[in-house]
């Protein structure tokens, strides 16, 4: 898959929905070409960033919980959430753009192992991160 998108934002759901390798199109040609090949061959292709990514998170200490992995921006974004407010509002309020938010966001719950706002505002509300 070549995508306009960060590796960070799309890669690992691709991988999933079944892609044979993900790229973005700021690669170098060379990248691009090595991963033609690669997958041509039957292999998957990663590159050696997400490669890196990925080790990152197998190797993550597990004690520590989940929430405290996010930037501050995800914090926020994450308590804000929580506390019922919806992607609009958190962006007026921040003086953001709707698709920052939405990616810190996405962001977030993938960090999380969360799919929506809902799991979201449990975990938030059990970890006592909202009143």
């Amino acid at each position: 898959m070549l995508s306009m998108h960060r590796e960070d934002q799309y890669a690992i759901r691709s991988l999933k929905a079944g892609a044979s390798g993900y790229l973005n199109k700021q690669s170098a040609p060379a990248e691009l070409v090595n991963a033609i090949r690669q997958v041509a061959s039957g292999r998957k292709y990663i590159s050696a960033a997400l490669a890196q990514e990925l080790a990152n998170q197998i190797s993550d200490d597990h004690e520590t919980p989940l929430h405290e992995t996010l930037s501050d921006r995800e914090y926020q974004t994450l308590t804000m959430i929580a506390s019922g407010k919806t992607v609009s509002d958190i962006a007026n309020e921040l003086v953001l753009s709707v698709k920052t938010i939405s990616m810190y966001r996405s962001r977030l719950l993938q960090k999380m192992k969360l799919r929506h706002n809902a799991e979201l505002t449990h975990y938030a509300i059990k970890n006592h991160l909202v009143d």
